[in-house]
């Protein structure tokens, strides 16, 4: 019997038998581009996460402690050196009276050449009366000492506010928030203003959001944690809704790049939550999540737990963790952001020659155009199960489901610990057939995985030209 853990643990270094054990080695192609050049999560205990666009080189993370009496910032050249980057302590509540109680959800911000945090702090009589307040710092590294107060971010309301963002779009700077109205109910919604400098409003908050569907509304009537990102002629505005236990998830507002963004009806709601609690992958309350970039690739930060239940108030459990992944966009320049992918290494998806996307469906391997189902293209290259010469495909979305070939049909298979298991689920990775610069994957001596009328198929494709290209997947 095949003993998964021993394999995963030792690289794969099983002795096997069959066709793939007997075949000639062949050298396997280069290590498939990852998804993202990051582990998952990427740094434990960092709720609310932000993380910077890239800024002179570096990017910067901020987020709530589980103690929530301090702002901390920590930088690295690259998203995989941020788990390792000393996180430095730039401003520290005061022992009692106005921002003593609780502090949230710092920001960072860059603006004209200085930095901004913006943060929600209670009073140390009373942890609740959240409200604004902003640092501000003319180094030119967010981490050193130096930092400022410069007040409250007074809104109309003196109110329950706090998750303040900003951006600037078509010449003009706004702030984004959630605050509770008394006249709209119980909970927090939505608000937008323009900035008359970035420590003051100009114009009058204008409500775009309030939590009013049945995933808006669990636990509590919530719609908070804004993140702004502008694409392809839209303004997208992610938020999360419902209590911060498992029902949390992410909700999105979208408006067209030229609308006034100040009109509430430029705002249009998506009816379901775009990125919500994954039980395979063992991902509970995704949500209060900010945006970067690797490249020209866009990159989702958020925070998650690795379990559901929770022993006491959930404000107070400390394992939300702070986790990126990709975000990938559908045909008609909309975001689609898949399942929380849960822990493991980089994530890849193949493509045809032909532009056509290798995803499952109904546990099995066909290609199509234009998925809107992201997680049903995902995998990742594991250790094989037949010695150190193989891999496997296991699928992101449902982890222990690996791809098998199990005579004509390809699917994804729940793993089972026998040795035909393996054998069928033990794949060759050699350089593609009609370009090295992509993988094909080879089933036996001389069959590999091909498509063939949106199917995936196992066949021989031999010296014939446009079967070589079939069994030819691009890795990105």
């Amino acid at each position: 019997m095949i003993d998964r853990r021993s394999l995963l643990r030792t690289g794969g270094v099983l002795a096997a038998t069959g066709a793939l054990a007997s075949a000639t080695p062949v050298a396997a192609a280069a290590e498939p581009v990852a998804e993202l050049p990051t582990r998952n999560p990427l740094v434990e205990q960092r709720a609310d996460p932000f993380i910077t666009p890239p800024t002179d080189g570096m990017y910067y993370l901020t987020g709530s402690v589980p103690e929530y009496d301090r702002i901390v910032v920590r930088g690295a050249a690259t998203l995989d050196g941020l788990p390792a980057a000393r996180e430095r302590t730039i401003w520290r509540r005061p022992a009692s009276g106005r921002m003593g109680g609780y502090i949230w959800a710092p920001e960072l911000h860059r603006i004209d050449g200085k930095w901004y945090v913006y943060f929600a702090a209670g009073d140390s009589d009373d942890p609740f009366r959240i409200r604004t307040y902003v640092l501000e710092s003319a180094n030119a590294d967010p981490r050193e000492s130096g930092w400022v107060l410069r007040g409250q971010m007074v809104t109309v309301l003196d109110t329950f506010t706090l998750d303040a963002t900003t951006f600037a779009h078509r010449g003009k700077r706004y702030l984004l928030w959630a605050q509770h109205d008394p006249a709209v109910g119980s909970g927090t919604n939505l608000y937008l203003a323009e900035m008359a400098s970035p420590l003051a409003l100009k114009s009058a908050p204008v409500r775009i959001a309030t939590p009013t569907l049945p995933w808006e509304v669990q636990g509590f009537r919530v719609n908070e944690g804004p993140a702004v990102l502008i694409r392809n002629g839209r303004v997208f505005v992610t938020f999360s809704a419902s209590a911060t236990d498992a029902r949390y998830c992410m909700g999105l507002l979208t408006a067209d790049e030229h609308a006034n963004l100040l009109d509430a009806r430029s705002w249009t709601k998506s009816p379901n939550p775009v990125f919500s609690t994954h039980v395979p992958t063992s991902q509970y309350g995704p949500g209060h999540n900010s945006f970067t970039a690797v490249g020209t690739a866009d990159v989702l930060v958020y925070h998650a737990r690795d379990y559901r239940d929770i022993s006491g108030d959930p404000l107070f459990d400390p394992n939300r963790h702070t986790r990126v992944q990709r975000l990938h966009w559908n045909a008609d320049g909309t975001p689609s952001f898949g399942v929380p992918v849960g822990r493991g290494g980089p994530i890849v998806r193949l493509r045809t020659l032909d532009g056509l996307m290798v995803r499952h469906y109904e546990y099995r391997l066909r290609v199509d155009g234009d998925v809107r189902e992201v997680g049903d293209t995902q995998f990742r290259f594991v250790p094989g199960f037949l010695g150190s010469g193989t891999v496997a495909l296991q699928s992101v979305n449902y982890p222990d489901r690996y791809v098998r070939v199990d005579g004509d049909a390809v699917r994804i298979d729940p793993f089972e610990d026998t040795d035909s298991y393996g054998r069928a689920a033990s794949l060759v990775r050699v350089p593609g057939l009609a370009s090295a610069e992509a993988v094909s994957l080879r089933v036996g001596v001389d069959t590999y995985l091909m498509h063939n009328a949106g199917r995936v198929v196992v066949s021989r494709p031999g010296n014939d030209r446009d079967a070589r290209r079939s069994a030819t997947f691009q890795v990105e």
